[in-house]
This record gives C-alpha cells, structure tokens and sequence, in this order.
C-alpha cells in the first residue's frame, strides 16, 4: 500500500493526465459532475457523490456512431473511431463501480457492443472509499462495501492523505507510472478508516432495507400486484431517476443532419417517457403506470432472473435525492413490504 498528502494531489494529477486522459469531480456552479482534468478545473473530492454517475465515462449520454455522405449517387458511409486511447475515472465510489459491472452484464454480452467494450479495455477505475455516507445510502443492501472498493486501485482519504492500493494489472501499471509521487504506507490507518465507515453505515435508516421476495421467481405475483396503482400516481414522468442512476441502460438512436451529413448517434433514453420505443404502430406501454411498473420491475425482477441473481440498482441513492415526487426504489419496496406486495 502506498500514500500521497492530498498537498500533492494536483501533481498527481497532471502525471496522470500526461500519458493518459483523466477524469475527475468537478464542482462547476455548485454541481459536481465528472469531467476531463484541466489544471484550472475545480476537483471535489470531498463530495459524497456527482449529481450523475460516472458511468457516461463508459456509456456516454451521447455518442456519435457514424456519418453518412452523399458522394454523388452513391452514399458514404464512414464509422466513428472507437476508443484507442487509455483514460483513467479516478474517485469513483463502490456503488457506481458496481454500476459498471452491471453495464458490462448488459454491453458485454453477445451481440458485445464495441463501443463500450473498447472504452472499458482502455479505462482504468480508481474508486474511494466514502469517507461519510449519507443517510440516502444503501448499498449495503446490494452487497456493496464502500469502505472496501472493489477496482483497478482503491484509495481512501485519511487525515490528508490519500491511501493507494492496487488491485488488478491494470491499477499495477498505473501505480508503476505515478510510483515517483507515491511513498510507502501502514495500512493500520486504512483499517481503522474502514471500521469507522461501516460503522456509519449500520446507522443509516435504509441499510437494512429487505428485498425478501424480490427475485426473479415472482415476476407474476409482482407484475399484477395492485399496489402499482396507487403507488405510481405522483410520478411526473419527468426520466430524472434514470438519468442520475449508475445501471440505467436506455438509449435511443437518431439522425442529424449537419448540412454536410447525416450523423448517426445514440444518447440515453428513459423508461418513463411516453414514447420511448415508439414506432409506427405505437407503444407496448401505454400507461404511466405500465412504465413506471417497468423501472422497478426491471431492476428487482427481470434483470436478476437473467443475471444469476444481480440486482439492476446498487443503493446509490440519487433516486432517492432527486426524485421531485419523492418516488425511488426504495419507497417501492417498502411500499410492498408493507401491503404483502401481493394483495
């Protein structure tokens, strides 16, 4: 294990980003987000969590897939390079590396999708562990431990430094290449951060949240559950949930026309909006209630059934912060704890 003083973090940083591009939390305008590294960005650290995930770094919002030209009477086709460049997310917390590892279920699985598979071969994960977590926190129920992250390196902050451990090739190879910036370290203050972590965690009011009967064996008993009709009504279908959530997968592919081509390109999409899938015979969903059946059901039911029991939400809890109706996963599977969920 190796330390650096939270001092020296900005040199850090800049070794990093010389061979390889980086990614951080950036306070712009009171909002923490991920973005590329600049020596004048304002990194945050400090932050429990960015308003997104980091997953666009794997899975962008929007990405170009290729452009057409019309070359005469002949159309040109010409694809968007994939990823060839290393790039490291540095400060990715427990839950939003499990995030990934339930994109790789999704966009690793045949038919692979290239796009992504060539960014996860080229991105190294630095997770840290969450020094305070929050009362909105639960990935406790998901298997997660956030004071033990689970990447390419781990780190923690203790009393101004910051703790480095690698745990695959891949964090190898970059604890090699910053191993000028980086001394020697007791893992006793490491430990003693990890047992005050999960200490907090025991307290918070949803780490013992029960998801006995959600599996993929009661996709019946669920999907005609009554409870779904009253429980959806405050919803506005505004797509927030899925927009800030680490596994959200939807996306949607459209044209646009530049004056000089046609681009292809992909972006997300929600689940909860009236005309996602929308094609000329209409929608497989036509009710609010149907698609916000769907969310909750996707996560709890349908996604373990085809995954070996993973779970499709990792107790991050930006649902639970953002949603403007204060309607998230856990209020659902409370909400069917306490009905029987199949009465």
């Amino acid at each position: 294990m190796y330390k650096i003083a939270k001092g020296n973090l900005s040199a850090l940083f800049q070794l990093i980003a010389g061979e390889r591009e980086l990614y951080v939390p950036v306070n712009n305008g009171g909002q923490v987000n991920f973005a590329a590294w600049t020596e004048d960005a304002q990194v945050d650290l400090d932050t429990l969590k960015s308003v997104k995930s980091p997953k666009d770094a794997f899975f962008p919002q929007s990405e170009n897939l290729y452009t057409c030209y019309r070359d005469g009477k002949k159309i040109k086709i010409e694809p968007e390079e994939l990823q060839n460049q290393n790039f490291v997310v540095f400060g990715m917390k427990a839950c939003d590396v499990k995030g990934v590892e339930v994109l790789d279920k999704v966009f690793l699985t045949d038919p692979v999708d290239t796009f992504y598979a060539a960014r996860r071969a080229h991105g190294t994960i630095v997770a840290m562990a969450c020094h305070e977590p929050e009362e909105t926190c639960f990935c406790k129920v998901f298997g997660i431990d956030c004071a033990n992250p689970v990447a390419d390196v781990a780190t923690w902050m203790v009393e101004g430094e910051l703790y480095w451990k690698a745990l695959t090739e891949k964090g190898e190879a970059l604890t090699t290449a910053v191993a000028s910036l980086l001394t020697d370290a007791d893992e006793a203050k490491v430990e003693a951060e990890q047992a005050a972590i999960r200490a907090i965690v025991e307290k918070l009011p949803y780490s013992d949240l029960s998801l006995e009967g959600w599996n993929g064996d009661v996709l019946t008993e669920k999907f005609n559950s009554p409870v779904w009709e009253e429980l959806y009504k405050p919803c506005l279908a505004c797509g927030t949930c899925t927009f800030v959530c680490p596994t959200c997968q939807c996306y949607d592919i459209k044209d646009y026309d530049t004056g000089h081509g046609v681009q292809r390109y992909r972006c997300w999409d929600s689940c909860m909006y009236s005309d996602f899938t929308m094609m000329a015979h209409g929608n497989n969903r036509t009710s609010q209630l149907q698609r916000f059946r769907q969310r909750f059901m996707h996560k709890l039911v349908y996604f373990p059934a085809n995954n070996d029991g993973m779970y499709s939400c990792v107790g991050c809890g930006r649902c639970v912060e953002k949603c403007p109706s204060s309607l998230n996963i856990v209020k659902v599977v409370k909400a069917f704890e306490k009905q029987g969920g199949d009465q």
